[in-house]
This record gives C-alpha cells, sequence and structure tokens, in this order.
C-alpha cells in the first residue's frame, strides 16, 4: 500500500491506560507519568509506552486528569502577531521547552490594538492554564488584576515592567532609542527623523531616540507614526513622505527592519544615496537586514533564547522552585552597523 494509501488510524475509546500499561510491560503509574511529567520517567521506558500508546490508539483524557490533579499540564502564551519574525522564533522556542517538559502551548494573538483585555484573559484563564506567558505589559489594570487573582506563575516578555506581575524579560526599549541616538550622534549627523508603528514597544524607542537628540540640542525634521505591525510597504511610503525634508543629509530610524528594508528599497528608486545622503537604522537584527544591498544597520535584541527563558522560569515556579527566581531580567541588545550608517 503506497503512503497516500495508507489506512487511517482507528482510536478506539475502549482502551484503557491499563491496556497501554500491559502493552508496554509497565504499571499503569508509569504510563500516567509518560504523559503527565515525563522529564521522570527513562528514554527508553517513554519510548516503549509511546510506542504502544500510537499502536493501540490511545486517547489520554487530559482534562478529567487536570481536573483530578488540579493541572492541565497546559500552558497560555499570548504575542501581538506571529507574521513578525521575533515573535514567531519566541513562541517556537517557547512551545519547544514546554513540550519537553510535557506541557502543550496554547497560543493567542492579541494583535496591536485589542481593547478587550478581560475578555482575552478570561477566556485563556477559563481553559485552567497552569501558568501564562504574555507579550509586554500595556494592557488595562482590570484585566491584569484577572492575572495577579489566577495565582498563577506568569512570565511578561520582551519589555521589563518596573512593576511586573510575577516575572519579567526582556530589554529597556527607551535605552535601545537612546543607543541608536548616540551612534549617530558620533557619526557627526545633525539631522534627524523617525518612522515609527505605534505600538508602546515601537513608540518607547522613538522617545529615547528623541530624548536623547534633546538633551544633545539635536532637531527632529521629520516624524511619521503608521500602523503596527510595521511592513516594509510602510518604509517606502515613509521614504516618499520624508522626501521634502533631504535637501541636506539626514539620519533615520525605523522601528523595525522590515520597515528599513523598505525606506532602501525606496531609496534606490528615488535616487536617494544611502548613506551619504541619508543614514537608515533599523531593529530587530533580522536576515534580510544582513542579505539587502546595501546591508542595513540595526539593532539585534541578544533575545533569541528568551522562549527558552521564560519556559525555564515557569518550569521552575511550577516545580515550586520559583521563590529563587529574580523577577526581572534584563536581556542584553548590541548595535550591528553595516552599510547603511
Amino acid at each position: 500500500m503506497s503512503e497516500t494509501e495508507r489506512a487511517p488510524v482507528t482510536r478506539s475509546a475502549s482502551v484503557k491506560i491499563t491496556d497501554v500499561a500491559a502493552a508496554a510491560g509497565v504499571a499503569p503509574m508509569t504510563v500516567s507519568r509518560v504523559i503527565n511529567t515525563p522529564d521522570r520517567v527513562s528514554p527508553e521506558t517513554t519510548a516503549r509506552v509511546r510506542e504502544a500508546i500510537t499502536r493501540l490508539g490511545y486517547v489520554p483524557n487530559l482534562i478529567a486528569g487536570g481536573l483530578s490533579s488540579r493541572k492541565s499540564r497546559m500552558v497560555a502564551a499570548i504575542v501581538p502577531t506571529i507574521a513578525h519574525p521575533m515573535f514567531s522564533g519566541l513562541v517556537a522556542s517557547f512551545s519547544d521547552a514546554m513540550r519537553q517538559a510535557g506541557y502543550q502551548v496554547m497560543l493567542s494573538i492579541s494583535g496591536y490594538e485589542n481593547t478587550d483585555d478581560e475578555g482575552l484573559f478570561r477566556a485563556l484563564l477559563g481553559r485552567r492554564p497552569d501558568a501564562l506567558l504574555i507579550t509586554g505589559s500595556g494592557y488595562n489594570p482590570s484585566a491584569l488584576q484577572m492575572l495577579i487573582e489566577a495565582r498563577i506563575p506568569v512570565v511578561e516578555v520582551w519589555d521589563v515592567s518596573s512593576r511586573p506581575i510575577d516575572m519579567a524579560i526582556g530589554f529597556d526599549h527607551v535605552q535601545v532609542g537612546a543607543e541608536v541616538a548616540a551612534l549617530l550622534l558620533a557619526k557627526g549627523h545633525d539631522r534627524f527623523a523617525i518612522l515609527s508603528a505605534r505600538d508602546s514597544r515601537a513608540q518607547a524607542r522613538a522617545r529615547g531616540f528623541t530624548e536623547a537628540l534633546a538633551k544633545a540640542g539635536k532637531p527632529i525634521v521629520w516624524e511619521q507614526m503608521t500602523p503596527s505591525p510595521s511592513t516594509a510597504a510602510s518604509g517606502r511610503d515613509g521614504l516618499r513622505a520624508l522626501l521634502p525634508h533631504l535637501e541636506q543629509r539626514c539620519a533615520l530610524f525605523c522601528s523595525s527592519d522590515l520597515m528599513a528594508f523598505g525606506v532602501v528599497t525606496e531609496a534606490r528608486v528615488q535616487g536617494v544615496m544611502i548613506p551619504e545622503h541619508l543614514a537608515v537604522v533599523g531593529f530587530g537584527n533580522l536576515e534580510l537586514a544582513a542579505a539587502n544591498e546595501p546591508p542595513i544597520t540595526t539593532v539585534s535584541p541578544e533575545g533569541d533564547g528568551t522562549g527558552r527563558s521564560a519556559a525555564g522560569f515557569l518550569l521552575r515556579r511550577l516545580a515550586g522552585e520559583g521563590a529563587r527566581d529574580p523577577d526581572r531580567v534584563q536581556v542584553p541588545f548590541r548595535i550591528v552597523e553595516r552599510a547603511t550608517t
């Protein structure tokens, strides 16, 4: 029989945990441990039990198990989008780490302008997750109070909140903007522009950039905000809007690499010389920033391990070891200087 003609697997509701245990040659408690706490079972036994589960078509009743143990073996994660590589990478690494520990991740996409935070949290908490990952801290106070009252581990990522609900792993977006300003000032620029998405993190970076320049007595000659998430198209539109202000050399800070890519692309079309006439800095250190011609200067959040770190925090807290975890961890970042500056 060919691969495409393979008969479907029939899963029988009559298969019990005792049947799996007998087929695998282990006790029913061992089967339960493989399902709920695989880290407590040897790899060889785990493989044998899972093979029996697959062969017999056993479907564990995780809901009933969760009710009896008050553990669902499920965690919830909220991110604004998975269209952006930074968030999709975070979700992938977080999910992988939690799955290896025997937890499944329920993902929710909040978007950038969700006004019903309470409805979102209520829906997720109604599924009785054992823990929660949220992106940022820009939720309304009543919604955050729901998380506090849920009394489950919560890790906030991407921002370092001054008053986290439980734990926070992120970086200082205002400081990012300030350091980009310092780089451009050191290179002799004295006219500056900002192209930013409207989400709170992008605006914090823009604020840090603006405040640092104000202290140096340098003007922002042009600023434009666009809907979130930022796109290459918004970068191209932004460059066209900036053109009337480019009678003199200027430095532009974009809130994302996608936006910076659009700016550089449109600059080539419009005959704007980069970096001689316009310097461009992005954010995110995406692959396209390095692969573009010219390669784009960017800010690299050294947070590839943020998803794994968040999972580690939650797992230690779920194991009762959370009191030893710091409640705030600041992730470093660096400016990767390339040909656009």
